[in-house]
């Protein structure tokens, strides 16, 4: 899949998370991974997590972290059983985005794709709605 057919959906899959479509989302997401490939799906996963950081930037104004002073994102241990595997999959992508790791994002990419076709498909959907939940959390928070 070419990048003109590429970026206008996932545009569109990220309206239809940010607007709470589900099945649309779904929909448009499950289109861009059968006609492209997986590097097309990480290139989607990259702009959910793009939109996820800055919806972080959005919440936590000034006390976001600084990557000029070294400050890095970091996600709050979580108990076991508290989070499954795609959930975990999705706060870790977005953390390593946000800390401009493309190492750690693609070492997670890769995780999910060894995976079992539920797992990927899963965590690809963790991620996209993790991106929603942080968008409409900025959403609700006063203009600074």
């Amino acid at each position: 899949m070419d990048q003109d057919q590429l970026y206008p959906l996932v545009m569109t899959t990220i309206g239809h998370a940010l607007d709470g479509n589900s099945a649309a989302a779904a929909s448009s997401m499950m289109e861009i991974g059968q006609q492209g490939d997986h590097y097309d799906v990480y290139g989607a996963c990259c702009a959910f997590a793009e939109v996820g950081k800055a919806a972080l930037k959005k919440i936590y104004g000034d006390r976001a972290p600084d990557p000029s002073r070294g400050d890095m994102w970091a996600m709050h241990l979580l108990k076991p059983g508290e989070a499954d595997g795609p959930d975990l999959f999705a706060s870790r992508f977005i953390v390593a985005y946000a800390n401009n790791d493309p190492d750690a994002t693609l070492a997670l990419f890769h995780s999910a794709l060894d995976a079992s076709d539920d797992e990927y498909v899963s965590s690809v959907a963790a991620l996209l709605a993790a991106m929603a939940g942080l968008s409409r959390l900025a959403l609700d928070q006063p203009a600074t």
